[in-house]
């Protein structure tokens, strides 16, 4: 009988609590506005070339209990914030900092500085607000009362000019000046904004018809940013060796053949530069299916396909001499030989790129390594 009751008074305490915690269920507050609060040093000139980070500090927003909060500044150029800019970026600390070159990129944008003369050279007003809110809900922003920094000095900052991470080639041999079909050219591990490609330059019809003529760019579009003759350099060893020249704009070969194209972007200033080479169509196998051997040998390159096959054409390894892991690659001056690796997967021609090590696959002597450039495919047999 003891135990009876006493289970009764067990389950009378359980339904108590759940009581208790439906009538503590959180509701969430939308406050009306949140304090920034004024920097300790606002009064003094904030120099942003040479400050490194802008300290904010707040209070989290009443919600009604303790969020998960994510705080972004906004800057404006007046108190009203009739125009304002969101600093990229958030913070997750009521305490946090702000790059001083995420707020001088802000403000060029602000003034609306195309060069570096329109922009003011003396410390001006800034306002500065906050925009809080719920980390991964749906919740409105609340916004921060505006805080004034009297005397900032920027600067005509821009932002930092990247390397082309993409090329293509196009022209009578290439897509036939269609950048739908273009050839996409591969990326070299460790080296930013170079890129290689077997490509076939031969004439148009095998050995007859027109001389190949080529432009690259780093985007498929005729966007104006077509790079022909006049737009790039080449090599003195590919002048010799491809003969390259101009033909209404383009480039046009004057010796046909399969070539290893390179791209080379530099930057002089924060203008583009571009180095194309033509090498030749060396490819290589090596590692375990020729013996552990991992020098460029010359008699492990593969045969290059006659100019009368036209670009439809496989370069052909020779045979394997033993069982293992085959590894293949093209050559570049100034890179080790796996910046420019590839291998066959599923029928496809799949190249290292910028990635990592690709898996491994496995061969047996005898066997041959077959890559059509053109189509993209390859096979093991």
């Amino acid at each position: 009988m003891k135990k009876i009751y006493g289970f009764t008074i067990f389950l009378i305490s359980l339904l108590f609590m759940a009581g208790c915690q439906e009538d503590e269920k959180i509701v969430i507050q939308q406050p009306d506005s949140f304090v920034l609060n004024i920097p300790k040093y606002s009064s003094g000139v904030y120099d942003l070339k040479n400050a490194g980070l802008v300290e904010f500090s707040t209070n989290q927003p009443d919600y009604g209990f303790t969020a998960a909060t994510r705080y972004s500044v906004q800057l404006s150029l007046t108190k009203d914030f009739a125009e304002f800019i969101d600093v990229p970026g958030s913070h997750d600390k009521v305490r946090f900092y702000v790059p001083a070159e995420d707020i001088a990129l802000a403000l060029v944008s602000l003034h609306k500085a195309e060069v570096e003369e329109d922009y003011p050279t003396d410390p001006h007003p800034l306002f500065v607000r906050v925009a809080a809110t719920i980390a991964d809900s749906r919740l409105a922003p609340v916004y921060s009362n505006v805080i004034e920094l009297p005397r900032v000095l920027g600067y005509f900052a821009l932002e930092p000019v990247q390397l082309p991470e993409e090329m293509y080639i196009i022209g009578n041999v290439a897509g036939n000046w269609d950048w739908n079909n273009a050839t996409e050219m591969v990326p070299v591990y460790g080296a930013p904004g170079k890129f290689w490609y077997m490509q076939y330059l031969g004439q148009t019809d095998g050995n007859e018809g027109d001389n190949a003529q080529i432009k690259f760019n780093y985007a498929k579009a005729w966007n104006g940013n077509e790079l022909g003759h006049g737009q790039v350099t080449f090599g003195d060893e590919s002048v010799t060796l491809a003969a390259p020249s101009d033909e209404g704009g383009n480039i046009k070969i004057g010796n046909p053949g399969w070539y290893i194209v390179v791209v080379t972007t530099s930057l002089d200033g924060r203008d583009y530069k571009f180095q194309v080479d033509f090498l030749k169509p060396e490819a290589y196998i090596k590692g375990q299916i020729i013996g552990d051997k991992w020098d460029n040998l010359p008699e492990f390159m593969f045969e290059v396909p006659d100019l009368s096959l036209g670009a439809d054409a496989d370069f052909i390894s020779p045979a394997f001499t033993n069982d293992g892991e085959i590894r293949a690659n093209i050559q570049l001056p100034g890179q080790e030989w796996w910046h420019t690796e590839f291998l066959v997967f599923n029928g496809l021609f799949v190249p290292r790129g910028t990635g990592g090590d690709q898996d491994r696959i496995q061969g047996q002597a005898g066997q041959r390594l077959y890559i059509n450039f053109t189509k993209r495919t390859g096979k093991i047999e």
